[in-house]
């Protein structure tokens, strides 16, 4: 079962969703693909202001309530606090393709890394120089080192990488992340993205479906 996830690192709700794309990687006979939307990367980008921060640490809250995920003081005084400091998912974006380029095994863990340095830690995953530390700490030296120092290779695969996931938006009129397509060929199809946030049990059966 080829499961395709679309997401954005800066998706507040892609990181709440978390826990079941743990339990979604490790279920048999299933190949979890991550697939970065860029959908607030580059023009999409923005700079945190006063009226962002307050909807975000809204949204955070219910988030958490629903789902459990940590959001933090630190996040709060130190992420959404920095008004002008861009909303970027660029950077991390390109930490998760450099990991897929270098160890693809690891590149979940690489996204929950980046995600917990952002709504647990405090650490600006918008700046490429944090993502390049990140990286060098949890021992991504070789992905490290192309954030650092982009090459056209990196910068070819994020294009590509973007390209793909919003090709696949497109086909299934997906218009927000998080959200999964599940199965092959012409009989994939989109799951509701409500089944992140319920019962595993019921996001199982969906798949066996699939």
């Amino acid at each position: 079962m080829r499961i395709t996830y679309l997401f954005d690192p800066l998706c507040g709700w892609c990181y709440g969703a978390g826990p079941v794309l743990d339990r979604l990687a490790r279920l048999a006979d299933t190949r979890l693909e991550l697939a970065p939307t860029g959908m607030f990367a580059g023009e999409a980008a923005r700079p945190m202001d006063q009226h962002f921060a307050a909807y975000a640490w809204q949204n955070d809250q219910r988030i958490a309530r629903l789902t459990g995920q940590a959001f933090t003081e630190p996040y709060r005084n130190q992420i959404l606090s920095n008004i002008g400091d861009m909303f970027d998912s660029a950077p991390a974006t390109l930490g998760l393709v450099a990991v897929g380029l270098a160890e693809p095994a690891r590149e979940l863990e690489a996204l929950k890394l980046l995600q917990r340095a952002r709504y647990v830690d405090g650490r600006d995953n918008s700046s490429l120089q944090v993502v390049a530390d990140l990286l060098d700490e949890a021992q991504f030296t070789d992905a490290a080192g192309r954030v650092r120092a982009p090459d056209n290779a990196l910068l070819a695969a994020y294009r590509g990488r973007v390209e793909a996931a919003r090709s696949e938006m497109a086909r299934f009129a997906v218009d927000g992340v998080p959200a999964l397509v599940a199965g092959e060929g012409a009989g994939r199809r989109l799951l509701s993205s409500s089944l992140l946030f319920g019962r595993f049990d019921l996001l199982a059966a969906q798949l066996r479906a699939a």
